[in-house]
C-alpha cells in the first residue's frame, strides 16, 4: 500500500477502500448488517452543489416489458448478473463501457504507477489512454537506448497483460508531441505491433482538457529538467527566479472547424492501421466540435468534463472555467456515435446517468491513479470490479439487460433541464 497520491476534493477515502475491498465496498460497512437502518442516502451519495449530473437521479419504472423478454429468453427470473456491460468503445472490443483517462507528463504518474496501471487496464479488457508530453519530457527510450522510457513501458505492460480480442491503447499527441513525431515513432515501432496487428492501437488528437480549457498542458519542472525540454517549451518564473522549480507551458494548438477536419483526414490517411480518437475540452460549442470530428471520420470523441483532470491547472480554472460534464453531455445529445465523457467519475451512479445521456463509455482518471497507488498490483482491478457490480445492478434496476440500452428515460433530471437548440452543422 502507499498513500503518496492525494487528492483533495475528491472522495478519495471511497476510492481506495473499493481499491483494497472491490465489490464488497459498494455496501454499508459489514459490521453494521443488523444494527444499522439505512434510508436517506449518505455522503458521497448525496447530492452537493452545482453539479447536475449528481443531482440526477436513476428512476425504474414499474413494468418492465424487457425484463419479460429476458425472462422468456432464459427460462427463469433474471437477476443483475445478467446484465451484459460488454460495449465498443472507439473501434475496440471492452469487457466494461469504461477506459482508463490520460494522465499525461504529470509528475504523479510516475514510470512505474503508469505502467501498474496499464498493466490492469488489460487484465480487465479495457481500454488504457497514455496522455500527450511523455516523451517531449522523457524522452521515447532511455538514455543508453537499452530500456523503456514511460511511454514504451506503458504500451509494452498493457500489450504483454492483455487477450487479443478486448481493450486497446489510445496514444494523445498536441502541438509538442507532433514536433517529436510521436505517433510516427509510435507506428513503427516493434512494441506497438502486437496491438496493431489485433487493430488496438489508437491515436488520440488532443484539443483540449477538463481542468484548463484553452490552455496547454502546465507542469512544474527542476531547473535542469526545464534547461533540457528548453527546445520544446516554454517556461515562466512563476515561483521566482529563485526558486529551483519552473512552469512549463504547452502550447494549447490553434484549432478551427476546418484545421480539425484536416487534422483527422492526416490521422486516417497516414496511420491507415489505427483508431481516430479525438479529445475536446468543455467549451461552449463542444456540439459542433464534436459533430464536425464524426464527420471527419473519428472512431471516437472524448469530451472532458470540467470537473476533470489528473495534473497540475490554476486553481482559478479549476473552479471557474468550462462546462460541467452534465452540460456537455445535454448539448451534444444522444448520437448513433462513439462519444466518451470523463470528469469526477469513480462509481456507478455517475457513470449510468453518463450512459443514458449519450455516453458509449466513461473515463476513470484520479480514481484509476488512487486505485494504482493504493495497490499496485491490483487496486485498479478491485475498483473496476465494484464498478462493474453497480453498472450491472443499476441498469438491471431499470429493467434492462445490456449497458447500452440504457437511455434519458431512465433518469429523472432536475428542473430547468433541457436540451439547448442544435449548433450549425451539429445534427
Amino acid at each position: 500500500m502507499s498513500t503518496a497520491l492525494a487528492a483533495q476534493g475528491f472522495p478519495e477515502d471511497q476510492v481506495r477502500a473499493r481499491a483494497r475491498h472491490g465489490a464488497a465496498a459498494v455496501f454499508p460497512a459489514e459490521s453494521g448488517y443488523g444494527s444499522g437502518l439505512l434510508g436517506a442516502a449518505p455522503a458521497p451519495y448525496a447530492p452537493t452543489g452545482e453539479d447536475d449530473l449528481e443531482r440526477i437521479r436513476i428512476v425504474p419504472p414499474v413494468f418492465m416489458p424487457d425484463r419479460l423478454k429476458k425472462l422468456i429468453d432464459l427460462g427463469r427470473e433474471p437477476l443483475y448478473s445478467d446484465v451484459d456491460l460488454e460495449t465498443v468503445i472507439g473501434g475496440f472490443t471492452s469487457r466494461l463501457p469504461v477506459y482508463v483517462s490520460a494522465f499525461g507528463s504529470t509528475q504523479v504518474a510516475s514510470h512505474d504507477l503508469g505502467e501498474a496501471a496499464g498493466r490492469q487496464a488489460a487484465e480487465l479488457g479495457i481500454p488504457l489512454v497514455i496522455g500527450e508530453n511523455v516523451v517531449p519530457v522523457n524522452g521515447y527510450r532511455t538514455a543508453d537506448d537499452a530500456g523503456a522510457s514511460p511511454l514504451l513501458g506503458r504500451i509494452a505492460a498493457y500489450a504483454e497483460a492483455a487477450d487479443d480480442e478486448h481493450g486497446g491503447v489510445a496514444v494523445q499527441q498536441s502541438t509538442e508531441d507532433a514536433d517529436a513525431e510521436v505517433w510516427n515513432l509510435v507506428y513503427s515501432d516493434p512494441v506497438s505491433e502486437p496491438l496493431l496487428a489485433t487493430g488496438r492501437l489508437a491515436f488520440e488528437l488532443k484539443v483540449g482538457q477538463g481542468a484548463k480549457p484553452g490552455l496547454g498542458g502546465l507542469t512544474v519542472l527542476g531547473r535542469d529538467t526545464a534547461s533540457r525540454v528548453a527546445e520544446q517549451y516554454a517556461t515562466d518564473e512563476v515561483f521566482g527566479a529563485d526558486s529551483d522549480k519552473v512552469l512549463r507551458v504547452s502550447s494549447p494548438g490553434t484549432f478551427t472547424e476546418e484545421i480539425l477536419r484536416q487534422q483527422i483526414r492526416l490521422m486516417r490517411n497516414n496511420f491507415p492501421r489505427v483508431r481516430v480518437w479525438v479529445k475536446l475540452h468543455p467549451g461552449r460549442d463542444v456540439a459542433l466540435a464534436a459533430a464536425t470530428a464524426w464527420a471527419a471520420g473519428a472512431d471516437a470523441v472524448t469530451v472532458d468534463g470540467a470537473e476533470g483532470g489528473t495534473a497540475w491547472a490554476p486553481t482559478g480554472f479549476l473552479g471557474h472555467v468550462g462546462l460541467p460534464l452534465a452540460d456537455c453531455l445535454r448539448r451534444v445529445g444522444r448520437k448513433d456515435r462513439c462519444l466518451l465523457a470523463s470528469g469526477r467519475v469513480w462509481e456507478g451512479t455517475r457513470a449510468v446517468k453518463a450512459l443514458a445521456l449519450g455516453a458509449r463509455a466513461v473515463g476513470l482518471g484520479r480514481a484509476a491513479l488512487l486505485a494504482v497507488d493504493e495497490d499496485r498490483e491490483a487496486g485498479l482491478r478491485r475498483l473496476v470490479e465494484a464498478f462493474a457490480l453497480e453498472l450491472r445492478m443499476l441498469t438491471s434496476a431499470v429493467g434492462k439487460y445490456h449497458v447500452n440500452a440504457l437511455d434519458p428515460e431512465d433518469l429523472f433530471l432536475p428542473a430547468g433541464w433541457c436540451t439547448p437548440p442544435a449548433a450549425p452543422g451539429a445534427a
